[in-house]
C-alpha cells in the first residue's frame, strides 16, 4: 500500500551511479480487454531504449526485462493502474497495484519519478483507523478499499479483579482509581502513538473504534488539531481481524461518502444549470475534456456508454461523424466510453468522483464535470 513515508524514502534518494526505471501503466481490463497493456509497455520500452543510448541501455535492459516478466506473470493481481519503480540493479523494487487509472509513462533517470504518486496521495486521501480498548490499541491505514496494520500498542499489567472477587486489600473505590490511573497511562501512550503516526503520515481523516469508554477517553485528551480530523467512531472489540476492521470502516466511509456525493451531485447540477463553471451530459463533458477544461469528472458508478475515439488525437464522442473535428483523424468504435473518459481525465490531471446513487444525476445524463475555466 502506498504511504507518505514510502514516498518520502523514495524522494530522499539523491543522484548516484544507479539508474531508476519508473513505470506507470493503465492496466484496466475494460480498456485493455486482450492484455493490450503488455503491448503498450513493449512499445514504450522500445521507444525508450532507442533514445537513451547504448551505454544506458546496457544498464537498464535487464530491469526492463524483469518488469515485462512481472507484468505477464501477475495478471490476476492487477486492478486499473500500476506504478512500478525499480533501480537498474533491482536492489530497489516498489510495486503498487492501484484502483485508479494512470497515464502511461516510462522514465529512466538517476532518481525515481514520483509526480503521479504524489498526485494520487494528495487527491485521493487515505483514512487512519484507531482501534482501542483499555490495554490494547492498533492503528490501521485504509485506502482505496485496502487495509494495512501500521502498529500495535499493548500495555500489560493493567490490574483487574482478583479471581476470588477480592480487591487486593484495597477498598473498591481506591482500586478503581488505581485501575483508572493505569488505563489513563495507556490511553496517553495511545494518543502519543497516534500523534507520532500523523507526524509521519499526512492524513486528514480519522476513525476511532473500540469500547465506548476507551473511545471517549481518547477523544477527551486528543489535541484540537487532531480531534478536528476525527470524522466518525464505532463500537468494536480490539481482537477483530483486519478484514472485519475494514468492513466496519468501509461502512462508516460509505455513509459519509453518500452524504458527500449527494451534496456534490446537487452542486454540480445547480452550477451547470446556471452555466457556472460546470457542465452535465456526456457530449458537453467530452468537448470540455478535449479542450483540457475539466477539473473534476463526476459520473454514476454503473454508467455505461458506447462511442467513438479518434485514432490520432484520442478525441472521444458519441456522435457518428466521418472525421475528427480537431485533427481530421479517423474514428474507431469503443465499447467502454466512460472508462476511456476517466482515463483521459486522469491524464490531464483532473480529479474523479464516482457517484454511487443520485436520481438527480440520472436525470441529467449520469455524468458531468466541474471546469477549470
Amino acid at each position: 500500500m502506498l504511504t507518505h513515508s514510502e514516498l518520502k524514502e523514495l524522494a530522499a534518494i539523491r543522484p548516484n551511479e544507479k539508474l531508476f526505471i519508473s513505470l506507470y501503466l493503465n492496466v484496466n481490463p475494460l480498456t485493455n480487454p486482450k492484455g493490450d497493456y503488455i503491448i503498450h509497455f513493449k512499445n514504450m520500452a522500445k521507444e525508450l531504449l532507442d533514445k537513451i543510448g547504448r551505454d544506458t541501455e546496457k544498464k537498464v535492459k535487464n530491469a526492463i526485462d524483469k518488469i515485462e516478466s512481472h507484468l505477464k506473470g501477475n495478471k490476476r493481481e492487477l486492478k486499473k493502474g500500476i506504478a512500478l519503480i525499480c533501480s537498474s540493479d533491482l536492489e530497489i523494487w516498489k510495486n503498487y497495484n492501484l484502483s485508479l487509472p494512470v497515464k502511461n509513462e516510462i522514465i529512466v533517470d538517476n532518481t525515481p519519478y514520483l509526480q503521479p504518486l504524489v498526485f494520487l496521495l494528495n487527491n485521493y486521501p487515505r483514512c487512519v483507523v484507531l482501534l482501542v480498548d483499555r490495554e490494547l490499541a492498533k492503528i490501521f491505514i485504509v485506502h482505496l478499499g485496502e487495509i494495512k496494520e501500521y502498529t500495535e500498542l499493548f500495555t500489560p499489567d493493567i490490574p483487574g479483579k482478583h479471581k476470588k472477587g477480592d480487591w487486593f486489600s484495597l477498598s473498591q473505590k481506591r482500586f478503581e482509581r488505581h485501575i483508572d490511573y493505569h488505563v489513563g497511562i495507556h490511553i496517553k501512550e495511545v494518543v502519543k502513538a497516534l500523534e507520532d503516526f500523523l507526524h509521519k503520515e499526512s492524513m486528514n481523516n480519522i476513525i476511532i473504534g473500540g469500547s465506548e469508554d476507551a473511545v471517549t477517553k481518547v477523544k477527551n485528551i486528543l489535541p484540537q488539531a487532531i480531534i478536528r480530523k476525527v470524522i466518525s467512531t464505532f463500537n468494536a472489540e480490539t481482537f477483530l481481524g483486519e478484514k472485519e476492521v475494514l468492513n466496519k470502516t468501509l461502512k462508516v466511509l460509505e455513509e459519509l461518502e453518500g452524504e458527500k456525493q449527494k451534496n456534490m451531485a446537487e452542486e454540480l447540477i445547480t452550477k451547470a444549470m446556471k452555466n457556472n463553471m460546470a457542465v452535465i451530459g456526456i457530449e458537453d463533458v467530452l468537448g470540455n475534456l478535449q479542450e483540457g477544461k475539466v477539473m473534476k469528472l463526476v459520473f454514476l458508478k454503473d454508467l455505461t456508454a458506447v462511442g467513438f475515439k479518434c485514432s490520432n488525437c484520442s478525441f472521444l464522442t458519441v456522435q457518428t461523424i466521418k472525421s475528427c473535428p480537431y485533427c481530421g483523424g479517423k474514428f474507431e468504435g469503443v465499447h467502454y466510453l466512460i472508462d476511456y473518459t476517466a482515463q483521459k481525465a486522469v491524464e490531464q490531471g483532473a480529479l474523479i468522483e464516482i457517484i454511487t446513487k443520485s436520481d438527480e444525476l440520472v436525470k441529467a445524463g449520469g455524468i458531468g464535470a466541474f471546469l477549470r475555466f
